[in-house]
């Protein structure tokens, strides 16, 4: 059997723009819940948040936004950031999503990339200083029209403009969004993705875990990921549910206290976030009896962890997504009643209307089942393209239309699909193919390794050989390569066996978390 699969379904795709749905929900359940922000206090309901998004869309029409212009936000977790999401969908206009965390050099290089005309960012949170930030880049951005800060009197002298005028005419496959995907090298992406793309994975993620206008979403998870404002945000909306923000960024005691005074019974995160909230010494002391599910996403769950989550946090039907960005972005996703393995072991099975296959990387032929290769696919969520990258869009997606993830994966019988690593992670051993995550998840168990990252570097004989970096659970008795190769011998073949180990004290990381493999190659690969 080959290792392809499509999501059959009974329920239709919706043809909706984004400002069309949010209107069905209006008319369904105008006085029920919509948004409440924990922190201020502040709460809409569907009527009221509706009113607000055509003030606040109305104000950019009266301020020369366009159909089609680009509007970058650049802000924490914030009722206002999802004012502007809808506000922006409604008009036509591109709201293009900017990281917290980048700094002057980042949004620079967005700003000019984009063509950003208005931006809309918070006045400061922890170190940054977003508009002493934005005066210190604004001679370079010659686009940039006007930058406007939430909680700010420029917040009020833009909507004091807010006049009634009718909507342009706007088409689902409009592009909506542009999020920035954080590249390993270079400079960032900007996946482009339209209504259709968006509204309809929100759609579906929640449709998957059962959501209803009951349901309350306590999203902890930023905006500017798709987490946050398409699996939070369109999935709450499209089903009349709520949106419930704990804090402008993580925090575990305010979100465990967001989900008791609110009620939530849905709760998101990726598994570092759960494992805070667990570790948390109140933890116990919490009622979290409203949880029935929740989406965990971002990297595989330990197995004690899921357990405890699904024991301890009420979350007996939390779902596991796989994705990305570039497929707007859910793909795979486990099943309510699926069981701790496949919760553990997979990342789920394909999602209604859309297909997946696994390839042969060189060859671009379909795998049978069980054997690895590249993860590619296809459907009404792969994005529209890059941002003015016309030979970036073209290394992604093929000829048909099949979106090439990068990741290598392993359909199972059942259809369902594991990660196993990144094609550019892939290690190749005197033509052994070598997957690092294989031998990271085994070297967690080593008593003297609190994180582990794997990696090739040359070697004359075999073309690559494996080094562990290793960060020491104790600085002053860290592991040496002939413990760590002890541990291993007779239960890792001997060619994954780590024949370089290098005792660090922390990881290079991208701005959005993610461990910068590339510069650990080449940092080792010179020696």
């Amino acid at each position: 059997m080959s290792s392809y699969s499509h999501g059959v379904s009974g329920t239709a795709l919706l043809g909706d723009t984004i400002g069309a749905n949010l209107d069905r929900a209006v008319a369904r359940w105008p006085e029920r819940e919509a948004l409440v922000d924990v922190p201020s206090g502040r709460r809409w309901t569907y009527a009221r948040f509706a009113a607000e998004v055509e003030e606040l869309a109305y104000a950019l029409l009266a301020s020369g936004v366009a159909k089609g212009d680009r509007v970058g936000i650049w802000a924490v977790n914030c009722p206002e950031w999802v004012l502007v999401q809808y506000a922006t969908a409604r008009i036509g206009a591109i709201m293009v999503n900017i990281n917290p965390a980048y700094r002057t050099h980042e949004v620079e290089y967005v700003l000019n990339q984009a063509g950003i005309s208005l931006l809309f960012a918070s006045l400061s949170h922890k170190t940054s200083d977003y508009r002493a930030m934005i005066a210190e880049v604004r001679g370079k951005c010659p686009q940039l029209r006007e930058a406007v800060f939430i909680g700010d009197p420029s917040w009020d002298a833009l909507l004091a403009r807010a006049t009634p005028a009718p909507y342009p005419e706007l088409s689902c496959d409009d592009p909506i969004n542009i999020q920035y995907t954080s590249g390993t090298t270079g400079f960032p992406k900007g996946a482009t993705l339209s209504h259709h793309n968006i509204l309809n994975n929100g759609y579906f993620v929640g449709e998957l875990i059962a959501y209803s206008e009951q349901d309350r979403i306590c999203i902890p998870v930023p905006f500017y990921h798709c987490f946050g404002m398409v699996m939070g945000n369109l999935a709450a909306t499209s089903h009349g549910a709520c949106m419930v923000i704990p804090a402008p960024s993580f925090d575990p005691k305010a979100t465990l206290e967001a989900v008791q005074r609110e009620r939530c019974t849905s709760l998101y995160g990726v598994p570092t976030m759960f494992i805070a909230e667990l570790n948390d010494p109140d933890f116990a002391t919490y009622d979290l009896s409203s949880l029935r599910t929740g989406i965990m996403a971002g990297s595989p769950c330990p197995v004690e962890v899921m357990k405890r989550v699904v024991a301890e946090m009420h979350m007996a039907e939390v779902s596991i997504c796989y994705g990305m960005t570039e497929t707007s972005p859910v793909s795979l996703q486990t099943r309510r009643d699926d069981d701790l393995e496949h919760r553990t072991g997979t990342v789920g099975r394909v999602l209604p209307h859309i297909e997946v296959k696994v390839v042969d990387p060189a060859t671009g032929v379909t795998q049978p089942r069980g054997t690895a290769g590249e993860l590619c696919t296809r459907g009404y969520s792969v994005m529209l393209g890059y941002w003015n990258e016309p030979e970036k869009t073209a290394e992604s997606i093929d000829a048909g239309r099949w979106m090439h993830t990068g990741d290598l994966a392993v359909m199972r019988e059942d259809g369902y699909v594991e990660i196993v690593g990144r094609i550019k992670d892939m290690i190749i051993r005197g033509g052994e193919n070598i997957y690092p995550r294989e031998i990271e998840e085994f070297l967690y168990a080593h008593p003297k390794i609190a994180d582990v990252q794997v990696v090739g570097v040359p070697h004359e004989r075999y073309g690559e050989e494996v080094l562990a970096c290793v960060i020491p659970r104790d600085p002053a008795d860290p592991p040496t390569l002939e413990e760590v190769r002890a541990f291993c011998e007779g239960r890792l073949a001997h060619y994954k066996v780590p024949s370089r180990l290098q005792v660090l004290e922390s990881f290079p990381m991208t701005v959005s978390g993610k461990v910068r493999k590339v510069e650990l190659r080449e940092t080792y690969a010179a020696e």
